[in-house]
Formats: C-alpha cells, sequence, structure tokens
C-alpha cells in the first residue's frame, strides 16, 4: 500500500500565497497544509482555512529567518532586537552550526513553539501536526523541544523531514547538475533519520515514513512530479510543495521561492496530477487520516 499527504507549506506568509494554497486544494492534490504563526497574511489563512473543512492545518513552526510570538527577553539564545524589532537571529547556517554546538536554549525553543501553536488554536483551528520552516527540527536539540510542545498542545503528529534513501532516480539526478548540491546536503543530514523516529516514538507522536519534494525545492515541474509519483516506496510519505502566486507581498518578502510556486501551483492543478498517482496504486490522504481518532470510554 503506498498513501500520499501532499502538505503546501507556508500558509499565511502571504496573501498570494494562501490563494495558491486554497486552489491547490480545492482543484488539486494538496491535502494538508501548514500555518505560519506569524506570518503577515495569518488572519486570511484562518479565514480561508475554516472555510476549507476538508483541509488539514497544521502549525509550520518558524524558528529562523521571521518573528517570533513571544518577546525577546524570552527568547535571548534565538532573537535579537534591533530598533524594537523582534526577529529570529539566525538563517539556516548559523542556526544548524549553533544547534550542533549546543548554543540554542531547548526550554527557550519549546515555549515558543508551544506559543505558535497555540496561537493556531486559539484562532479557532484543530492543529492535526506540525513541521518547520526549513526543517530545522531534523536537528535532534531542536527536535526534543518541538516534541514536548506538541505533546503539551495535544498535537499527535510530525512531519519526517527525511527522505528515502534515493528520492529521484539516478538518471534524473544526472540531467539535473542543479540538483546535485541539495541532493549531497540531504544525503549527508540523512544520517540523522533514526534518532528522528526513535524520538518521535519515544514522544507517541505519529508520523509519516518520510518526506519527498525537499531535494526539488524551487525546481518542481511536471516532469519532476511524475520522476517522484514513479519511486514513492511502500508506506505513508509526505510530498512538500510550496504552491502561491508570486504577487506584490512576495516580492518584499525574505524567501527564495517566487516564480516556482506559481509553476508548483501549475503541476499541483493540472488534471494530469491525480491521473498520475492513480496509475501508480497511490491513495491521497490527509494528515487527519493518520491519527487514530479517540473514542470516549
Amino acid at each position: 500500500m503506498r498513501r500520499l499527504i501532499v502538505n503546501a507549506d507556508d500558509f499565511g506568509f502571504t496573501a498570494g500565497i494562501n490563494r495558491g494554497i486554497v486552489e491547490a486544494h480545492e482543484r488539486g492534490i494538496v491535502t494538508s497544509s501548514t500555518l505560519m504563526a506569524t506570518g503577515r497574511a495569518f488572519e486570511d489563512a484562518v479565514r480561508l482555512a475554516k472555510n476549507a473543512p476538508h483541509l488539514s492545518v497544521g502549525c509550520h513552526i518558524v524558528l529562523i529567518d521571521g518573528e517570533p510570538v513571544l518577546e525577546a527577553k524570552q527568547l535571548p539564545s534565538i532573537t535579537s532586537e534591533n530598533s524594537g524589532a523582534v526577529r529570529f537571529r539566525d538563517g539556516l547556517k548559523s542556526f544548524a552550526a549553533r544547534t550542533v554546538m549546543g548554543l540554542l536554549n531547548e526550554d527557550e525553543i519549546e515555549t515558543e513553539a508551544g506559543a505558535q501553536i497555540r496561537r493556531l488554536q486559539a484562532a479557532g483551528l484543530n492543529v492535526s501536526h506540525i513541521d518547520t520552516h526549513k526543517h530545522t527540527h531534523l536537528f535532534p536539540g531542536v527536535l526534543r523541544p518541538l516534541l514536548r510542545a506538541a505533546q503539551a498542545c495535544g498535537v499527535r503528529a510530525v512531519r519526517n523531514p527525511f527522505g528515502p534513501r534515493k528520492p529521484l532516480r539516478s538518471s534524473e539526478l544526472l540531467r539535473r547538475p542543479g540538483l546535485w548540491t541539495r541532493y549531497a546536503e540531504v544525503r549527508i543530514l540523512r544520517s540523522l533519520a533514526a534518532r528522528f523516529r526513535d524520538a518521535a516514538n519515544r514522544a507517541d507522536l505519529i508520523t509519516p515514513d518520510g518526506t519527498l519534494g525537499i531535494v526539488v525545492t524551487g525546481t518542481l515541474d511536471e516532469k519532476l512530479f511524475r520522476a517522484i509519483a514513479e519511486i514513492i516506496p511502500e508506506g505513508t510519505w509526505e510530498f512538500v510543495c510550496h504552491p502561491g502566486y508570486n504577487d506584490q507581498d512576495l516580492t518584499s518578502a525574505n524567501t527564495r521561492l517566487r516564480e516556482s510556486r506559481e509553476t508548483e501551483l501549475r503541476v499541483l492543478t493540472m488534471p494530469q496530477a491525480r491521473e498520475v498517482l492513480q496509475n501508480q496504486g497511490i491513495t491521497l490522504i490527509s494528515y487527519n487520516e493518520i491519527i487514530p481518532r479517540q473514542t470516549s470510554q
């Protein structure tokens, strides 16, 4: 059996991204999405989510390249304040280095992650799962406090950020040299996969078997989508995507993903997308469908 969750990241980042995600859900194959608690279009995303009852909505926890929910004085190891503006202090590379060196306070990460989840819950959303902006929870020093925050907030599922050993056929990689660096990075970090699985199991959080699409972030097209669909292993997997519209708000935002979001939107809503998955014997599901229903005593 092969099951696939298609999760659109960055819900709440801009109104154009919100619109693209909802279109990819209503007209395409997106089944789940993760919402940024401090995104500039948060309220718009909440409104849209409440009108999309079949869209599973999780929390896209941001610890880099963004703003926290809490004040800087509560988060001295992960934030900085400049002219009254509080932001997370790191980009991905420096964040990774400081995580490995043990310079990030896990209690601060847990407290901020919990505050972000609770902001979604306070807005009336049922938070089905969590993941992180730029997959920072693949590092054990971030994963541990995130799992504690999820438990405290009653969230029962978490993204497994590690992919299969071969996320694409070798022939497809050879034709696209632009993917080689990303592929090498993902391969190196895969050494942390077993520790992730053990930690999630100990925390009693449900997680898919892994993720697909991370290697092709920013380059996804119809051919790559078909290539990925052909090699999805047995089990339950998550396809990570970033659909949206490249509107004026996105032009001024801190992101490298601009025109590629509209390309992904076209791929995810093309009629052939659902057919490709059906022809491979793949069933589309959402995060809500992997969480066991709680029965009353």
